[in-house]
């Protein structure tokens, strides 16, 4: 009996051994991953398809010599340029601007396009191809919502270079409330926070500040607040209003020059720095950089454009029957006698012909025909929000006076 249970034992066992033999090992084999490569797009190209060769024009390089070492045999430099020429002008292809030539990855680095950059935005292509396509395109541009506070020290300008905030940003700013607050007169710790859209292009870079949505900038400890307000759904004109729906803009700016210093106010009696005597003078002296832009203050129409020895080169505008302007010591006049002219625009530029000692320009006003310091007239505003739009713009800015003023405003570093 133990005899045959001691073969049925054996006989067990080998069975296993056998099952155990015909089973075939599997191993855990894992597949590659393949590797997605995401498209670069940039000037209508995935920029992974090519070889990128990245320059900049030099001073005095011919689009020839922008692209002759690049190009294969069965490629003009010649006919790339006419055809490029067509829509731009090779004439204002500029020094220090930079350029691009995409090749093909094949044995002879065949150049597929030449691309030129005006400006950061805007570019330039030619297709070398049988038809050699060229055309003008922009770079995509985005936009992102900030808010900035910042406090005055010294000067606009250094509070908001302090908040890291660039010339665009600065010029925004001050375009908005150079009707209702003098620039020349900040004093330290007065402040400002806004609402803000900045520009990029291509996501990254910064291409400046789009438009203000709101802000608010207290000065003398008096708040001024500025709202976006589309008037015009058609042609999306807008234009910025208080908080109580008043226009911020005036009959007239308080300044034909922006970001100068006053160096002479309107006196019934001042030292002259030529002339070397004393007497009045009539006008109100903007020291600047020669070449700085000199606008309207108002529209009006232009009456004399002239040279004199003491005004040098000088504009005079009416603006209606009441109220007339001079601008004089100027290095260029840039409108003519007759001609319409409208608030902000620029009718000459910064200089010191005439009887002057330095840059400036001495900007003169008159009421019903007799010479004025305008900084004590009671000047016109220019025309408020209609009735009948008062209610829904009154609902448009609720949501952003309650986002602004929850936004701190900077404090004064004690320190300073």
């Amino acid at each position: 009996m133990m005899k045959k249970y001691f073969i049925a034992g054996i006989l067990l066992a080998l069975s296993f051994t056998s099952c155990k033999e015909d089973v075939e090992t599997i191993e855990d084999v894992q597949e590659p991953i393949p590797v997605v490569i995401e498209p670069k797009m940039k000037y209508g190209y995935d920029l992974n398809d090519f070889e990128l060769v990245a320059d900049t024009v030099v001073s005095g390089a011919t689009f020839n010599d922008l692209i002759s070492n690049h190009i294969v045999e069965g490629q003009s430099a010649y006919q790339t340029a006419n055809r490029l020429n067509e829509v731009y002008d090779l004439r204002r292809i500029q020094a220090g601007k930079p350029f691009k030539i995409l090749k093909r990855k094949d044995s002879l680095g065949t150049p597929e396009a030449f691309i030129y950059e005006p400006t950061k935005l805007d570019y330039v292509v030619v297709h070398f191809n049988d038809t050699l396509a060229a055309y003008k395109d922009k770079h995509p541009i985005s936009y992102k919502r900030k808010t900035a506070s910042g406090i005055i020290n010294s000067t606009l300008s250094e509070a908001m270079a302090e908040e890291g905030l660039g010339l665009s940003a600065i010029y925004e700013l001050s375009d908005i409330y150079k009707w209702s607050i003098d620039f020349f007169k900040l004093q330290k710790g007065d402040r400002f926070k806004m609402i803000y859209q900045e520009r990029y292009i291509n996501d990254s870079i910064y291409a400046g500040i789009e438009s203000i949505e709101a802000a608010v900038f207290e000065t003398d400890e008096t708040p001024f607040y500025a709202f976006d307000y589309v008037t015009d759904s058609i042609t999306g004109m807008s234009d910025y209003y208080d908080d109580n729906g008043k226009t911020l803009r005036s009959f007239f700016l308080k300044a034909p020059v922006n970001y100068s210093r006053i160096s002479s106010r309107f006196t019934k009696r001042r030292f002259h720095p030529v002339q070397k005597r004393w007497k009045a003078h009539k006008g109100t002296d903007y020291a600047a950089a020669y070449g700085t832009p000199i606008v309207a203050t108002a529209n009006g129409t232009v009456t004399k454009s002239s040279y004199t020895g003491g005004n040098g080169n000088y504009v005079k505008i009416k603006h209606n029957g009441t109220y007339s302007t001079q601008y004089l010591h100027m290095t260029k006049r840039k409108v003519k006698v007759g001609q319409r002219v409208k608030q902000g625009q620029v009718i000459g530029t910064v200089g010191s012909t005439g009887l002057a000692t330095g840059p400036h320009v001495c900007y003169r006003f008159w009421v019903n025909g007799k010479q004025v310091d305008p900084y004590k007239q009671n000047l016109p505003s220019a025309d408020p929000l209609p009735e009948e739009t008062m209610e829904t713009y009154m609902e448009f800015i609720a949501p952003l006076k309650i986002e602004i003023d929850q936004l701190p405003f900077k404090e004064i570093d004690p320190v300073l």
